[in-house]
């Protein structure tokens, strides 16, 4: 129960808070953004109306919301909150507040909700602690986590829990949470004023986060605070300039271990493989600004090299290994150039992923049909009657350095695994392989001998 004595400490702690903590929405209806998730008819919303909410995990990027909205649930509920650190947290403690609510739940009949921010740094040992709570609902766990839930979270905590995926917030989001904050007597109490460019900076600077955008707009009054010096009335005008010293570099979504990585390679992957240069050099750019390894960036740029591109330009993966090479030799910042170089090289190429389904489909025949003997005249000579074998016919012997011959084991057709792309080099050869030689099917070297085609 709060007092006369621990209101005026919340307000002294409060008056030293950052921004973001100080025009921290307390009701629905202060909450900005998030409509998909919490807006007017949807079960979040109506359960925490109501007061009858059951487990839940939200899910989404840092500033979206996730912290803000259990505080809305802690002022709205008549259960007791009670919040547990993921990070310094452990097993005991997690016990402790389940015999505490049990001992809530059977004395008072009110019901406990354990807020745990970040969930996903709870280990599995800490997780499963929590099942049969959460089950026999003893507590209503509201979990908060940045990465995929469905891959940190235990499957069997994920069952009995409903999961909320919060998404960045738009600008338009960001601006009326500024323009709040410029407002209310909790924030910058009309003390300060921001133009259209200057807001529109810190909308472009935050990166769809909310707490970030507060962060930047607190620095940016401070500075301009300093600049203007005076000590007359009326507000005091925040330019574009405030804003871009307080916070220099644009905040960029890119976890290195969560969703937005696998998102961003996905991404280029497929740019590159859809032979669009500048979106590959977009995603490039990206993984580069976050952080990322470039030595992990150029195995993605081998791997395509030839599930992409393959025989259709046999230079790629040549392009690839030396984008690689010059990683390990030349390093950050400068190799950057020779990944845009293979990257763009691999937008540009011809594509064939001929050699890739035919492996998957030679996978397929030796994983699945009856085993296939060798043919008798291609086995290993170094063993006692290996002369029974038949005569292996040497190409090398004949004009184009070709002869008919059986290479497939008995049961498999020429043709079965490779099917040759339609352009570039690969089709190139193949339409010259189909070519008759004495009445035979020439399937490689050339009537020319060393010069080929």
């Amino acid at each position: 129960m709060q007092t006369l004595f621990t209101a005026n400490e919340e307000r002294r702690v409060n008056a030293n808070a950052p921004l973001a903590v100080r025009v921290r929405p307390k009701t629905l209806d202060e909450y900005c953004g998030q409509d998909s998730a919490v807006g007017p008819g949807t079960w979040l919303r109506r359960a925490i109306e109501h007061d009858t909410l059951s487990s839940v995990i939200l899910f989404g990027p840092a500033g979206t919301g996730k912290t803000t909205l259990a505080r809305i649930i802690a002022h709205t509920t008549r259960a007791e909150f009670v919040e547990v650190s993921a990070v310094t947290g452990t097993v005991k403690d997690l016990r402790e507040q389940i015999d505490a609510a049990k001992n809530r739940l059977v004395i008072n009949g009110r019901r406990t909700i354990l807020f745990v921010d970040e969930i996903h740094r709870f280990n599995r040992g800490q997780q499963d602690a929590l099942l049969h709570a959460v089950e026999d609902r003893v507590v209503v766990l509201v979990g908060a986590t940045t990465e995929n839930p469905f891959f940190e979270v235990n499957q069997a905590l994920l069952s009995r829990s409903r999961v909320v995926e919060l998404h960045s917030l738009t600008d338009e989001d960001i601006s009326s949470i500024c323009r709040h904050a410029l407002a209310s007597p909790d924030g910058l109490a009309g003390k300060y004023t921001l133009d259209d460019e200057a807001l529109a900076r810190v909308c472009l600077l935050a990166g769809g986060d909310a707490r970030s955008a507060l962060t930047t707009l607190e620095l940016a009054c401070e500075l301009a605070d300093a600049r203007d010096g005076r000590g007359g009335d009326g507000p005091i005008a925040v330019s574009a300039e405030d804003v871009d010293q307080a916070t220099p570099t644009r905040a960029q979504r890119y976890d290195k271990g969560g969703d937005e990585h696998y998102d961003v390679v996905s991404a280029f992957i497929k740019s590159m493989r859809g032979s669009d240069p500048d979106a590959a050099l977009y995603y490039l750019a990206r993984m580069l600004e976050g952080g990322e390894d470039p030595k992990f960036i150029a195995r993605r740029i081998f791997i395509s090299a030839s599930e992409d591109v393959g025989n259709a330009d046999p230079q790629a993966i040549l392009v690839a290994e030396a984008a690689f090479k010059a990683c390990e030799v030349i390093g950050m910042p400068e190799c950057r150039i020779n990944l845009a170089q293979a990257a763009v090289y691999m937008a540009l190429a011809p594509k064939s992923n001929a050699s890739y389904k035919g492996l998957a489909r030679a996978f397929k025949d030796v994983r699945e049909a009856p085993a296939r003997a060798v043919p008798n005249h291609l086995r290993d000579r170094h063993r006692p009657g290996s002369e029974n074998y038949g005569d292996y016919i040497y190409p090398h012997d004949y004009p184009g350095h070709w002869v008919a011959q059986q290479y497939l084991p008995d049961g498999l057709e020429r043709g079965c695994f490779y099917e040759p792309g339609q352009i570039g080099w690969e089709q190139y050869r193949w339409e010259y392989a189909r070519r008759s030689v004495d009445g035979q099917l020439l399937l490689g070297g050339s009537p020319q001998g060393e010069q080929g085609v």
